[in-house]
């Protein structure tokens, strides 16, 4: 009898692991993400984005009206798009800065929780000096009392690009 119920429990064990442990599926071509962000004026945010934050831009691509109505994307808008990394390597998440050149009506939040959706990127650093150099630079605001101590170590820096997204800025000081 003992024998039976090790063999049952182990058994129990095999398919309860099976069961319950967490596999990926393997349905991805990269580790990465890539975020698309409508921006109003495209120059300044691509500005920003390169000259602040230090990204690099790695290609670009235009998206003309009818497609862009084909594959949902809008009611026949078309779309410059600007890809950008905070590095040029392959596995790198992607911002992608796109723009209809037009005007929209949304709000600029102040504060986080003013609107549903992704609300602010974290980045972090090997440094936040040159961030907050590159920040003074353009004359811009921290937002808060930023910069703040997180902990014994690390900074955060918090400051909003031109359409009002939020960048969190976590790094050494």
């Amino acid at each position: 009898m003992a024998i039976k119920t090790t063999l049952f429990l182990l058994g129990f064990l095999v398919f309860a692991s099976k069961s319950f442990s967490v596999q990926p599926p393997n349905d991805f071509a990269r580790p990465s993400i890539s975020i698309g962000v409508l921006v109003e004026d495209l120059n300044q945010s691509l500005d920003f984005y390169i000259n602040v934050i230090g990204m690099v831009q790695v290609r670009e691509l235009t998206i003309d009206s009818e497609k862009a109505k084909r594959m949902g994307l809008s009611n026949g808008d078309s779309f410059n798009i600007k890809f950008l990394k905070l590095e040029n390597s392959e596995n790198a998440t992607e911002l992608k800065l796109m723009s209809c050149g037009r005007k929209t009506n949304r709000l600029k939040q102040q504060f986080i929780p003013d609107d549903n959706g992704i609300r602010y990127l974290t980045i972090f650093v090997k440094s936040i000096n040159p961030i907050l150099d590159r920040i003074r630079k353009n004359s811009l605001k921290t937002l808060g009392e930023t910069p703040t101590m997180l902990d014994e170590n690390r900074q955060f820096v918090l400051i909003q690009d031109p359409d009002g997204n939020f960048i969190e800025l976590i790094g050494p000081k």
